[in-house]
């Protein structure tokens, strides 16, 4: 059943921070950032293919990355994003008695799209608003 609902958890990746400290507008950087990491039984179940685009769509927002099986062990149910201005569009601005926005326990659906994953630029310059 394709889209339902899934557990979005963000994590610290070492080479995509490396690919961002060469340079955060550059394409290595957006091919790292932009990612969501599914479990192999996931992407078979949502009828995806590694590096295929799609959208996650979340409370906050929805953005457009590329799918990868996960070389993590298996985690059905959970997908993982890099912790960057993409899997950022789903975290909410609302926070607890913390104060600290939740980037590990989102919600979202993942659907197969046709559309382009946005360059970091574009994602900012909508932020401006």
């Amino acid at each position: 059943m394709a889209g339902d609902e899934m557990r979005i958890v963000t994590f610290r990746d070492i080479f995509q921070s490396e690919a961002q400290e060469m340079g955060r507008y550059s394409q290595e950087y957006q091919d790292l950032s932009a990612v969501v990491r599914l479990d192999q039984l996931d992407m078979k179940r949502l009828g995806l293919k590694d590096g295929q685009r799609v959208a996650v769509e979340g409370d906050s927002g929805t953005v457009v990355v590329t799918a990868r099986t996960s070389d993590e062990s298996p985690h059905p149910g959970v997908a993982l994003m890099p912790n960057s201005p993409w899997s950022n569009r789903l975290v909410p601005e609302e926070t607890d008695e913390s104060r600290i926005p939740e980037f590990k326990n989102l919600k979202g659906r993942i659907v197969a799209t046709e559309e382009k994953v946005k360059p970091i630029s574009e994602l900012l310059e909508e932020l401006k608003g």
